[in-house]
């Protein structure tokens, strides 16, 4: 790998790994699974002195297609209310650029970034 990919690795995760609500208890699981890696890798990076830097970068709602292929009514409309007040990808971009344009001696290791009215 090129060196300056190892000094700037990015996880995207899920505010759903900070979270667990019926009916997305496996995909709640994963996302905690997603949490519980990143941090391993950087401890064992920190200790073999590789100096790889990771974040786990846990969005709430962004703007996205993801209601368009939902079916069922009832959870469309949730899924639409809760998208309603999403903030847009390009907050998200600047929030991951943030963690990569700092410097190598600070990381950046969590980040959890949700519209300011998302509740959970």
């Amino acid at each position: 790998m090129p060196q300056s990919f190892l000094h700037k690795l990015k996880i995207l995760s899920s505010i759903d790994g900070h979270n667990v609500y019926a009916s997305g208890t496996v995909y709640c699981a994963t996302k905690h699974a997603v949490r519980a890696i990143t941090e391993g890798l950087r401890q064992e990076e920190a200790m073999s002195g590789t100096n790889i830097r990771t974040t786990n970068i846990s969005p709430g709602a962004v703007s996205k297609e993801l209601t368009e292929g939902i079916t069922d009514v009832e959870l469309k409309q949730a899924y639409d209310e809760l998208y309603k007040g999403a903030i847009k990808a390009e907050s998200m971009a600047r929030a991951i650029a943030f963690a990569i344009e700092e410097p190598e001696d600070v990381a950046i290791n969590e980040m959890i970034i949700r519209p300011t009215r998302q509740q959970a």
